[in-house]
């Protein structure tokens, strides 16, 4: 295709503020990037940015070829996605640490044994760039904004609970004012995000201590060293072995696990890989008799 080059640099600065921001991203000189806008433009005859101070802005045809761009770029990465894929049978995904140790890679053998394909794992939370990373999936708590036009799919509801080592549990359950709130630097509202879902400020104002990650809170809670907020996924595991109890029940946080994908039809791969993890994590919800816990106010 003539001008591939000059297309590709156009469609880094039309979303860009500034020709010399899509240089930065493009690892060119900002006059590389003016050179080829003008090729493009003296190509197709049509004038696509103007400048407005020391920004640059899209006339009408250049939005139009930007529409354009988007979906040629998108396919082509899709398409590299897809040859990696067939190459290797694996799936590049990404999901948020904890998650990542506690709940999926336990799960993983099951879903190799069934597909015969690898999953490749990154761990990371927040905003995620997919495709041009080589991700093509993307497993997320819904509690930051998104940055790109990705399609997102609810996998399951999140509820959250206190959670104790038995034996700590023993200790305190008489006197509530004993237990120690373990905290995570990267969840530091969850004590009391739960206890407003809870209805009952219980605990607030007791001692507590913080860890700088999520998995290190549970950790700490199954040695006996506090109580833990725990996200129903995190813990399940750890509630089915006996290594820790939640008293006071699981109530909905008002977040939801989610699936982050590109907006284009999944492959046989993706889709086999979205159905299992619906599968898998629709059936780590807690039973009534869970949600309710052993205590009553």
């Amino acid at each position: 295709m003539r001008h591939l080059k000059a297309f590709h640099i156009f469609h880094v600065a039309a979303s860009s503020s500034s020709y010399s921001e899509a240089a930065h991203k493009l690892n060119i000189t900002h006059g590389a990037v003016s050179k080829q806008i003008k090729v493009l433009e003296g190509y197709l005859s049509l004038p696509l940015f103007y400048k407005q101070g020391r920004n640059v802005h899209l006339t009408q045809e250049g939005e139009l070829l930007k529409g354009y761009t988007e979906q040629a770029f998108q396919a082509l990465d899709a398409g590299v996605n897809k040859l990696t894929q067939l190459k290797n049978q694996c799936l590049e995904v990404s999901c948020e640490p904890t998650l990542t140790m506690r709940w999926l890679m336990p799960r993983l053998s099951d879903f190799h044994l069934s597909s015969g394909a690898d999953v490749r794992l990154s761990t990371a939370g927040g905003p995620v760039t997919l495709g041009t990373t080589g991700l093509s999936l993307a497993i997320r708590r819904d509690d930051f904004e998104l940055f790109h036009d990705y399609k997102k799919m609810k996998l399951v509801d999140e509820w959250v609970g206190p959670v104790f080592s038995p034996e700590y549990w023993q200790q305190v359950k008489h006197d509530l004012s004993k237990v120690k709130l373990i905290h995570s630097q990267t969840r530091p509202q969850a004590w009391e995000n739960w206890s407003s879902s809870y209805g009952n400020s219980l605990l607030l104002d007791n001692a507590h201590q913080t860890f700088a990650h999520f998995y290190f809170c549970f950790q700490a809670a199954v040695d006996g060293l506090g109580a833990a907020i725990g996200s129903y996924p995190l813990v399940v595991d750890d509630l089915k072995r006996g290594n820790l109890i939640a008293p006071f029940g699981f109530v909905l946080s008002g977040h939801n696990y989610i699936l982050l994908s590109q907006k284009r039809a999944l492959d046989e791969l993706e889709q086999e890989f979205t159905h299992w993890l619906q599968e898998s994590l629709l059936q780590c919800v807690p039973t009534n008799v869970e949600r309710e816990g052993l205590l009553h106010f």
